[in-house]
């Protein structure tokens, strides 16, 4: 598991392969990831968006950015945390993965919270 706190909001993520979404002989591998944001805040906490950075194995870069997360744009209360799962597919069996949210506190004020890097790993892979 990765870990950073940012501003008094801590971004926790676990990755997996998933074998069975995967597809080797074309070149796809599919991870999915879970991600907890937790809110260390005196006051309540909004994401408002996302900015991804995905980096595959041969080292080819996207940028994935938007509003929310799974299409939501959660508060979130203090000491509570938000969890959410997605996916990332890629055409190699590494990659990583790392980027920020936007979010707003209670007086208004805009803050970026990093998401730390995190590693794509296909079991048994050497690359």
């Amino acid at each position: 598991m990765s870990s950073e706190t940012t501003a008094g909001v801590k971004v926790e993520v676990r990755s997996t392969y998933i074998p069975e979404e995967s597809m080797p002989e074309n070149f796809y591998y599919f991870f999915a990831y879970t991600v907890q944001i937790t809110n260390l805040r005196t006051e309540p906490v909004q994401l408002l968006a996302r900015h991804w950075i995905i980096t595959d194995g041969q080292g080819r870069v996207q940028e994935v950015k938007g509003e929310g997360v799974v299409g939501e744009q959660p508060t979130i209360e203090p000491g509570h945390t938000f969890e959410y799962s997605s996916f990332c597919p890629l055409q190699t069996t590494t990659g990583l993965m790392k980027g920020s949210y936007s979010m707003i506190d209670s007086r208004g004020q805009n803050f970026e919270v990093l998401i730390p890097e995190f590693f794509l790993v296909e079991p048994g892979s050497y690359n």
